[in-house]
């Protein structure tokens, strides 16, 4: 089945799809889960419907994905203004696919009431203030991450990386303006239509309070405006990567913003190396969104690092559907998260239909209700 690239030539992407398919059924998925005050801004984020709701989204999916739609959940899932969480794809998938996801709990407002690493870390501020995460926390988590995939890299199955951030899509524009990269108008976000003036004044704000030396470090970057995932899954990334690792970024702008850190944090001479293991994989619905661009936005991540990112959008749809949630997501107002982009690109890179993938969403939707 043809694969929707999105970035990247046609060669490097068929042998990266190569290694992912002989893979597919032994992939490590992980679970970042982070929280951030910019979360709590009103109209920043449709990951729950109030500010408060969004403190345990991270939880609620979390739960979702290891305890399935018909078990009961300690943390309920958090009301959205439309639609359903898009950890009911990921549950679907790992589920069906047989893979274990290891959560990780790097500072999520409320951590979830199922088997998890914990990281005994809290959200970080909000970006506005420009002093979202102490230098320290932002190091401490760097080398862990690279000390992570090290050890990952020791076994050869890929590895899918996913998130659960509220708020975190704000936190990746800031960040990637923060590398020096032109990203404003292009991130998506979970409201129907993302709130690009919203965003840009917080990045604005953030920035400037931060008064970051130019060229400021990732690190300060980081510390600055950043999130606990980020720095986590950039140290990871970068070490799977560079010791030969395939990895999949299961996200949208989240993952463009990890990858942009990884190659800040690379040589220049070895991250086309790094570039060529790693691949992006997000959804339909975040690849046609009118009001984003995540191929634009990967351009000039192309252009800034002079690598060719690799990415791709899945092929599931949902018009077939009966589930009046799963209609949601061809409305835009659900888009993608808890690796749900990345997770039905495995599907397919298994040999699966896109479509019986839809079909057994449907029946989860239903028995969720």
């Amino acid at each position: 089945m043809t694969l929707h690239r999105l970035s990247g030539a046609l060669q490097p992407a068929d042998r990266w799809c190569e290694r992912l398919r002989a893979g597919a059924g032994t992939t490590r998925v992980l679970l970042l889960l982070a929280g951030t005050a910019t979360a709590a801004v009103p109209g920043i984020s449709a990951a729950g419907a109030t500010p408060e709701s969004r403190r345990w989204t991270a939880a609620a999916d979390a739960e979702l994905l290891l305890l399935g739609p018909g078990r009961h959940r300690p943390h309920a899932l958090p009301p959205l203004p439309a639609g359903v969480s898009p950890a009911l794809i990921a549950r679907v998938v790992v589920e069906q696919l047989a893979l274990e996801p290891l959560v990780v709990d790097a500072g999520a407002a409320v951590a979830p009431a199922v088997p998890h690493l914990h990281l005994a870390q809290r959200p970080a501020r909000c970006l506005s203030t420009g002093a979202a995460m102490a230098p320290a926390r932002v190091r401490q988590l760097l080398l862990l991450g690279r000390r992570w995939g090290r050890q990952l890299a020791r076994r050869p199955q890929p590895v899918l990386l996913a998130e659960c951030v509220p708020g975190g899509t704000s936190t990746a524009q800031a960040v990637l303006q923060g590398l020096g990269l032109d990203a404003a108008g292009l991130v998506s976000g979970s409201l129907r239509e993302p709130v690009h003036a919203l965003k840009a004044q917080l990045v604005a704000e953030g920035l400037a309070a931060a008064r970051l030396a130019a060229p400021a470090s990732p690190e300060q970057v980081l510390a600055a405006v950043g999130d606990p995932m980020q720095p986590l899954a950039a140290g990871l990334v970068q070490a799977a990567a560079q010791a030969g690792l395939p990895v999949l970024l299961a996200g949208g702008s989240q993952m463009a913003a990890v990858l942009a850190l990884a190659l800040e944090f690379t040589p220049p001479a070895q991250r086309q190396r790094l570039a060529a293991q790693v691949a992006i994989a997000t959804t339909a619905w975040v690849a046609a969104e009118g009001s984003s661009n995540l191929p634009l936005l990967l351009e000039r991540l192309a252009g800034r690092w002079e690598v060719e990112p690799l990415a791709f959008a899945a092929s599931l749809r949902f018009q077939q559907c009966r589930s009046p949630e799963l209609q949601a997501f061809e409305q835009g107002y659900v888009k993608e998260g808890v690796g749900a982009g990345g997770l039905a690109l495995l599907w397919q890179l298994s040999g699966r239909d896109p479509a019986d993938l839809a079909a057994a969403c449907d029946q989860a939707c239903a028995l969720l209700r």
